[in-house]
């Protein structure tokens, strides 16, 4: 298979509108080097939460914790937190420091060591390896430990895609929230079959 990632975004990229990087990060490839394994997915959907006014947002009101202090740090960082108590979220942040939004990944298309992300998943089943935001931080080995670091140049890396396909982005409501449910800030590849859910 042909090398799937280019270049790491820069900085520059997340500096922007949360809803515009959220639209175009779609495509653009995820990839980890953790535990002496890589591993890489193409994004195919993704969350906007757009700052302190968003009611869903970790930031809503501008509330800075210790658990959500990543979520503030300058744009091209990761802000990655535990649902549950069990499943780890991964979100690029976005637009300035100190203005907490984000953008949620919720689904990839596994590209690179599937058979790392089935051992890490316990299941070979190709479609539930990386279709959900926790299933996908468990496939790639993304935990805590990795909110607050860049992205361009750590272990967890976004880049461009080698091979820009033309895509068509959907739109609706965001998945598994009580406030703003409503709000069409879910983007997604459509067609593709590495959703986390139907559109």
């Amino acid at each position: 298979m042909r090398e799937p990632a280019g270049s790491p975004l820069p900085q520059r990229f997340y500096a922007r509108d949360t809803v515009r990087v959220a639209r175009d990060l779609l495509g653009c490839i995820l990839e980890t080097s953790l535990g002496g394994a890589r591993t890489v997915g193409q994004v195919v959907e993704v969350e906007a939460y757009v700052g302190p006014h968003d009611p869903a947002d970790h930031g809503y009101r501008n509330r800075k914790t210790e658990r959500n202090a990543a979520l503030f740090g300058p744009p091209g960082t990761s802000y990655v937190y535990l649902i549950y108590g069990v499943h780890w979220c991964f979100n690029a942040v976005t637009e300035r420091e100190g203005y907490p939004a984000a953008v949620l990944v919720r689904a990839l298309e596994p590209l690179v060591g599937l058979e790392i992300m089935a051992q890490r998943r316990g299941s070979d089943d190709p479609r539930r390896l990386c279709s959900g935001p926790g299933r996908l931080c468990q496939a790639l080995g993304i935990t805590g430990e990795r909110s607050g670091e860049r992205l361009a140049d750590g272990p967890v890396r976004i880049c461009r895609p080698r091979r820009a396909d033309r895509i068509t982005v959907g739109a609706g409501p965001r998945v598994g929230i009580s406030r703003a449910a409503d709000w069409p800030l879910r983007f997604y590849v459509e067609g593709s079959k590495w959703l986390s859910r139907r559109s």
